[in-house]
């Protein structure tokens, strides 16, 4: 099989099992930027759709995720798996780190994204995770 294969392949098995949704604060910013300085929130959010093109990861934009103090800050989910929020971000350099861990958590069977493979910024950034709606203890 080739790697183009390979991706296609990949790409269908991610299709069949959920799509995954980031969620991106457009109004985080740093307590040292100015209040009516452009919103490093809304350049990350901006870069992370740019990212997601050619994906079936959906990007949005929201208000704010409440977690100023670890700003610049993002969520990701998938029905029926944890969802993730994280924090101290980058406009200029996480965007693609956001795609790449929506679509680890999208191949997740368990529902819980993966700790090998996951970009660092993922691994250092995480804030909390969140489980699903029908979780139980029993689900483990």
């Amino acid at each position: 099989m080739t790697l183009t294969n390979t991706k296609a392949v990949d790409d269908q098995a991610l299709e069949s099992l959920s799509t995954a949704t980031v969620y991106v604060c457009i109004t985080c910013r740093r307590a040292s930027d100015p209040e009516d300085a452009p919103r490093p929130g809304l350049a990350l959010a901006q870069a992370a759709s740019k990212a997601a093109d050619g994906t079936s990861v959906a990007v949005h934009q929201v208000q704010c995720l409440a977690n100023c103090s670890r700003a610049l800050s993002a969520a990701m989910r998938c029905d029926g798996a944890w969802t993730y929020i994280f924090g101290g971000l980058e406009a200029d350099r996480d965007a693609g780190a956001l795609i790449e861990g929506a679509q680890l958590l999208a191949r997740a069977e368990d529902g819980v994204m993966p700790w090998r493979g996951r970009p660092d910024i993922l691994k250092r950034g995480l804030i909390a995770r969140v489980p699903p709606l029908n979780f139980t203890e029993e689900n483990q």
